[in-house]
């Protein structure tokens, strides 16, 4: 059977509006909401996260976030008195599984966090801490 250019024009648009139904139907099942809520307003203060930034590089000796054994350790540096703020666990691929730890460091700097609740893959720790007068923020990879 020979095709007519009529109906092979009449195929080719059936298959093309097919395909771009399909594309639709498969964007709508894709989660493209923004990392965070907040991005314009975090966007705004990012002088301020710039300055803790170096704050951070300007100690003598830096904040250590390390995996030993089954847990997260944080040694902070004994040159900033009575730490205090909050430690992000922040997991790209699903925001449903990022927490918030306080900083609550021993009296020799040390803090653990149980590894336990975190499930193996990377996360993006981001320590966001205060103490003798300063502001710091430091952000690092750990993969468990």
């Amino acid at each position: 059977m020979k095709l007519n250019w009529g109906t092979s024009i009449a195929i080719f648009y059936i298959i093309f509006a097919a395909t771009m139904v399909g594309f639709v139907i498969k964007s709508r099942t894709y989660d493209n909401s923004l990392v965070t809520d907040d991005y314009y307003a975090k966007d705004l203060t990012y002088q301020q996260q710039y300055d803790k930034m170096a704050n951070a590089k300007a100690l003598a000796t830096d904040l250590t976030i390390g995996k030993v054994g089954s847990q997260v350790q944080f040694l902070f540096p004994k040159e900033v008195a009575q730490p205090s703020g909050e430690i992000l666990f922040y997991r790209a691929d699903d925001k449903s599984k990022d927490f918030t730890v306080q900083v609550s460091a021993d009296s020799n700097g040390l803090q653990t966090v149980p590894a336990d609740k975190l499930k193996p893959g990377r996360w993006t720790v981001k320590v966001d801490w205060q103490g003798s007068g300063k502001e710091f923020y430091k952000e690092q990879v750990v993969i468990l």
